[in-house]
């Protein structure tokens, strides 16, 4: 089980020596998850103090962690406050508004702290508009969030072109608390700080089936059998029926990914000069950076095809030389996707459906810096932190509506997005 032509596999540094559950276990806290997350947790957990073990189906980062664009947008994906103030009600809003806005701070003060070598670079985040109309709405949106201490900034085409080199865009919005990380290798550097701290982790390990008796959790891990008094969920877009329902709170979605090998300065020095990462407004979004070691990356949206395989890639091969000609003949060599999960009302949920049993999930393509944010926080909570105190809500497991016809019909779906995001952009620029 582990992530097929990744670029980020062949960057990151060599992961700790994989470590299979042998034998019977007790601990205070497992967690069920070797993600940003779940790793997150459990450094904080045995940090506390707290006797903590981390169950992995595969190798550490073989999710959505170890496959993600690497960009930390601090920002939740609800275009308003109001959309927040809906989804949380008025108790959470203030609290999830700064979290969020807070979330890409956070990342990088802990990557300083544990000196994780990941490429880490707070250069800003740049989200270009695709047109006008979508400027206007991207504009106003941003005024209602600065509001809130966003402090997001306005570009006109000059900068645009200036800061991305990306064309057929005349405005962007910049945050400069946006940047980038090399994922794979902050989820290596995650894993050896937990276990520095005393976390046990466990690779190959998947937890089959789990019951509570007695005021304790029995998981079955392998043919092994671990005694939990609290077990933390942490396993995203990659959830299945070990906890009932979770799996069918969230919608399935793909970010799907390209890279290149080293490119000439003629190929990439245009392109995104001072670090910045880029994102755009259309519905079915692109997402670049460029890479110290002089690779390009490039990623979009994508979709499950019927008879198996992601769906996608062609969308994004077409974008890439569009959106920046001077890779018009690059050769991508590495292509892999990553499984996120989509929540109903685009915030992550925290979930207790019973005693001693926590899970966070849902950070709807802006995981690299929330996921870390939900981990702390499931940490805190499974240490005895009141919920009223946490600044997610916990809320009731509900099935994500119409989640199987969206999930059956993506391809088609995203077929007909695409469809009108080619329609619109670059029309009035």
């Amino acid at each position: 089980m582990q992530i097929p032509n990744a670029l980020w596999r062949v960057t990151a540094p060599d992961p700790a020596p994989a470590i299979r559950l042998e034998g019977d276990l007790r601990c205070d806290v497992a967690v069920i998850g070797g993600g940003f997350t779940g790793l997150r947790a459990a450094l904080d957990l045995a940090e506390a103090g707290a006797s903590v073990a981390v169950f992995e189906a595969g190798d550490v980062g073989f999710g959505a962690s170890g496959r993600s664009g690497g960009q930390v947008n601090p920002m939740l994906p609800v275009a308003v406050p109001d959309d927040l103030h809906r989804a949380v009600g008025p108790k959470y809003f203030e609290r999830m508004a700064e979290t969020s806005l807070k979330s890409a701070d956070d990342l990088f003060d802990l990557i300083r702290a544990y000196q994780i070598q990941c490429d880490a670079r707070q250069k800003g985040w740049i989200r270009v508009d695709h047109n006008r109309a979508a400027r206007d709405v991207s504009r106003r949106n941003a005024r209602l969030w600065n509001a809130h201490g966003a402090d997001f900034d306005f570009l006109e085409r000059e900068d645009v072109e200036k800061l991305t080199g990306a064309k057929g865009y005349a405005t962007g919005t910049l945050s400069a608390r946006g940047g980038a990380v090399q994922p794979m290798a902050l989820v290596r550097g995650l894993d050896r700080a937990a276990r520095a701290a005393g976390a046990q982790i466990f690779s190959f390990s998947p937890v089959r089936a789990m019951a509570r008796k007695d005021a304790f959790w029995r998981l079955s891990v392998s043919d092994h059998t671990v005694v939990a008094s609290t077990v933390i969920v942490a396993t995203n877009g990659y959830s299945d029926e070990l906890v009932q329902g979770l799996k069918g709170s969230v919608l399935p979605l793909f970010s799907t990914q390209m890279a290149t090998d080293p490119l000439e300065e003629s190929e990439i020095g245009p392109i995104l000069p001072q670090g910045h990462t880029i994102s755009d407004t259309r519905r079915l979004i692109m997402y670049a950076r460029r890479e110290p070691g002089g690779q390009m990356c490039f990623g979009g949206i994508g979709f499950r095809k019927p008879l198996g395989g992601v769906g996608g890639f062609g969308w994004i091969l077409k974008d890439a030389p569009e959106t920046f000609p001077s890779l018009k003949r690059v050769k991508w060599r590495y292509q892999w996707s990553g499984q996120i999960a989509l929540t109903e009302d685009r915030v992550p949920h925290l979930h207790e459906p019973a005693p001693g049993l926590i899970a966070g999930l849902g950070y709807n393509g802006r995981g690299v810096a929330m996921s870390h944010v939900m981990g702390r926080e499931l940490a805190r909570r499974a240490l005895g932190a009141p919920a009223e105190d946490l600044p997610f809500p916990v809320a009731k497991i509900l099935p994500y509506k119409f989640r199987l016809p969206q999930v059956l019909g993506a391809g088609l779906a995203m077929a007909f997005l695409r469809m009108r995001d080619r329609l619109e952009w670059k029309s009035d620029i």
